[in-house]
């Protein structure tokens, strides 16, 4: 039974002999364990699989392996090749390459260059920007009516929010609105990094093409990592929680103005604990102090 097994299927062989395929392999089971020639044989097919596979450049499948084999006089079938590949972890490229290639090119494009350093040595050296959306008078609602949105630029350096919007849209007018606001808002003269999560409007080409004309570096989370962007998405988690959810909103003006107050609050009155209790505003103050009495040594 030993020496027929490899050299047809399964099927064939139990058909021939009349038995399940059940106790078929609890035979070939049982007496494989310290049967030197089973083992010896299956070595043996190993390596002139893996030699058929490189020679072939990784692109034949077992059924074709099975052909070749076949053709240099060994008798063996396209079950046994197809599970002896599956146990050294071979399979053809040609299932794949196309995945691994837009994988490759999209990690190329999209690269996390932020890794979660979430601090900054100065003002305006690292922006994070997020979308979210909130639930007005029991309905799905992104930040206002409908499907409103809400986009937020922070500075890493002082966590002070330097420009938002609110659209009724998820679009790339939205992102690239706020980020034309936050360049007029602080006019960066030096180096800047721009990080947020992968949603489309960030990815778009227009507002990719908008951070190369003023020479930004981006940078985006990785895939299912929203620990990568948690800056921005504690400052929603702040603002639903001491904000939104304490109120009931009649209207879209007001729902606006509610948000316009709780920045400004949380931009001059609100203490962070990562600024050592100081808020953004003071953060800056005290830098543009300090810079101001080193300018003056």
């Amino acid at each position: 039974l030993e020496l027929l097994y490899g050299q047809y299927d399964v099927r064939t062989l139990c058909e021939a002999m009349d038995v399940s395929r059940g106790t078929f392999y609890n035979h070939i089971l049982r007496n494989k364990r310290g049967n030197t020639w089973f083992e010896k044989r299956r070595e043996e097919y190993r390596v002139l699989i893996r030699d058929v596979f490189d020679e072939y450049r990784q692109v034949l499948g077992a059924e074709k392996i099975r052909t070749v084999l076949v053709q240099r006089g060994h008798q063996v079938s396209t079950e046994y090749v197809a599970r002896l590949m599956k146990e050294m972890g071979l399979s053809s490229i040609r299932t794949t390459a196309k995945q691994d290639y837009l994988s490759s090119q999209e990690s190329g494009k999209k690269r996390n260059v932020l890794c979660q350093q979430f601090s900054a040595t100065r003002p305006i050296g690292v922006w994070v920007s997020y979308v979210t959306c909130f639930r007005l008078q029991d309905r799905n609602h992104y930040i206002c009516v409908i499907l409103d949105l809400f986009c937020v630029i922070l500075d890493l350096f002082s966590r002070k929010v330097i420009a938002y919007k609110v659209s009724k849209k998820n679009s790339t007018q939205l992102v690239t609105s706020t980020f034309k606001s936050a360049w007029e808002e602080r006019v960066p003269e030096l180096e800047l990094l721009f990080h947020s999560d992968r949603g489309a409007q960030y990815t778009s080409h227009r507002f990719q093409e908008l951070l190369r004309r003023h020479s930004i570096v981006q940078s985006f989370s990785n895939s299912g990592k929203p620990h990568d962007n948690a800056v921005a998405e504690s400052f929603f988690a702040s603002l639903k929680k001491e904000e939104l959810y304490r109120k009931d909103y009649a209207s879209e003006p007001d729902f606006k103005r509610s948000i316009s107050a709780y920045i400004e609050f949380y931009n001059m009155k609100r203490p962070h604990r990562t600024l050592k209790n100081r808020t953004p505003c003071q953060m800056e103050e005290d830098y543009q102090e300090v810079m101001s009495q080193s300018h003056g040594k």
